[in-house]
């Protein structure tokens, strides 16, 4: 299959991460590899919602190199970044940013980018469409009964917008097979298309179910019946029951269609993933459909995701896969894949001399292996994704480290957070703008892409 997105990688294979930073210009080699910077709406609108501020960030990112942008379309809201009949207009997570109506915020990202020679992915999240911490977007006005009925072990069965207590729990996520939802993301993605023909493509973000706990909806018990061809008698323990323990963290109690039902859950991603490819070409076979998750494999079955090559079998290693799970795999639908190698130990060596748990945000317990950084991370990805490329990511404000003055915040691991996901994996991925303006990290950045070889190192430093 083509990987249209990718054609800027090639066999150029970085130096070793001892000798980048001493070498002169004259001897610069570049890489061939995409640096993607993301900008998320949230963090970013009130700041990026103007013509010049724009203009001067992406020639920022052009000049350290950087070849895509990632500009989210659809916010968590579930509201979108233009004017449209499907959706409210985003004005900012508070009403005190009113929108800048004097210009398209998205079509004059991909206009600025195009000057530049960068290319532009639109940015969705896909199966969310409310924030709880804001009582904002469609499940809490128009269309409640597209909530996500989550398992609490207080609550019960109840709409994920009933967990406001839960920190954890600030998207409005959805159910992923109710088809009436469906058939609206769809349409928001062909619209974003029709409206905006010359963006690159589409990311594919929060395609996935909210975690373990969800969707136990009459929908999802109605449809997982009549896919095991039998009812479940007592619902939802004979799948999994959660329960909260003594030291006030949750527990899983698995029941008899445990797997089942896991096999289940990454079938109707997959399923939802292949229509929605389907459509995104129908519109322009040239748009990159790429997807967006965590690099955590392990534990990514807890939110119905299996980003693996439908080659590569996981119930080898994992009791939580059942001997058909691979068939769910979805690697080779993806034009680009993003990952999120979101982990403050950076080499093998580091995880070994810190071996506590890693809790990633959709983890509904601890885990600790060299999965859990990223060089080990890159390693595993490269088998369970088989030919299939992937660009690696990073979370900025995970690199901070302590202020050394008031409003001064350093990341001194940055730069080589950010040359060992290039140099492992087959570009970079860094979230999120407003983590490196907010802290003043763009010497660090530049450090990163000297050492990742897209910009000569400068000398007489």
């Amino acid at each position: 299959m083509r990987k249209l997105s990718l054609s800027l990688l090639g066999a150029a294979v970085m130096a070793s991460l001892a000798c980048c930073s001493t070498k002169k210009a004259s001897e610069f080699k570049p890489t061939d590899k995409p640096a993607l910077m993301w900008i998320d709406a949230e963090g970013n609108y009130a700041r990026f919602n103007h013509k010049d501020t724009i203009d001067k960030y992406v020639d920022m990112l052009a000049d350290l190199g950087f070849t895509h942008l990632a500009v989210d379309a659809r916010p968590i809201s579930g509201e979108l970044m233009y004017d449209s009949e499907l959706a409210p207009r985003f004005h900012g997570m508070r009403i005190d940013t009113p929108p800048d109506s004097t210009f398209d915020y998205l079509g004059y990202f991909i206009e600025k980018a195009k000057e530049r020679d960068m290319k532009v992915l639109f940015s969705l999240n896909v199966f969310c469409a409310g924030h709880n911490f804001f009582d904002k977007g469609l499940i809490f006005t128009d269309h409640p009964e597209w909530a996500s009925i989550v398992q609490d072990p207080e609550k019960g069965l109840v709409p994920i917008t009933e967990l406001k207590h839960r920190s954890d729990k600030y998207g409005g996520m959805v159910n992923p097979i109710n088809p009436e939802y469906q058939d609206y993301i769809i349409n928001v993605m062909k619209e974003m298309l029709t409206k905006y023909p010359e963006v690159d493509g589409l990311i594919i973000d929060r395609g996935r179910y909210d975690g373990i706990m969800a969707d136990f909806s009459d929908l999802s018990r109605s449809e997982f019946e009549k896919f095991i061809g039998k009812p479940v008698k007592t619902f939802p323990d004979d799948i999994l029951k959660i329960v909260r323990t003594e030291s006030g963290r949750d527990s899983i109690i698995k029941g008899e269609y445990f797997t089942d039902w896991i096999y289940w859950r990454s079938k109707n991603i997959h399923d939802f993933f292949a229509r929605a490819r389907k459509e995104v070409k129908d519109i322009n076979p040239e748009t990159v459909f790429s997807t967006y998750s965590g690099a955590w494999y392990p534990s990514y079955y807890e939110v119905g995701v299996n980003f693996a090559s439908n080659q590569y079998d996981p119930s080898k290693e994992f009791s939580w896969a059942n001997d058909k799970y691979k068939e769910t795999g979805y690697a080779e639908l993806i034009d680009m894949y993003i990952t999120g190698n979101y982990y403050t130990d950076i080499t093998i060596e580091d995880f070994e001399n810190n071996p506590d748990p890693i809790w990633n945000e959709t983890d509904f317990e601890g885990h600790t292996g060299d999965w859990y950084c990223v060089e080990g991370s890159c390693h595993h990805l490269r088998d369970i994704l088989g030919p299939n490329k992937f660009l690696g990511g990073l979370l900025v404000d995970q690199l901070y480290d302590k202020p050394v003055e008031p409003g001064h915040i350093t990341a001194k691991r940055l730069p080589e957070a950010m040359a060992m996901n290039v140099k492992e994996s087959d570009g970079l991925m860094i979230f999120d703008i407003c983590h490196i303006i907010n802290a003043g990290l763009w010497d660090e950045v530049r450090e990163g892409m000297e050492l990742s070889g897209y910009i000569p190192a400068q000398e007489n430093k």
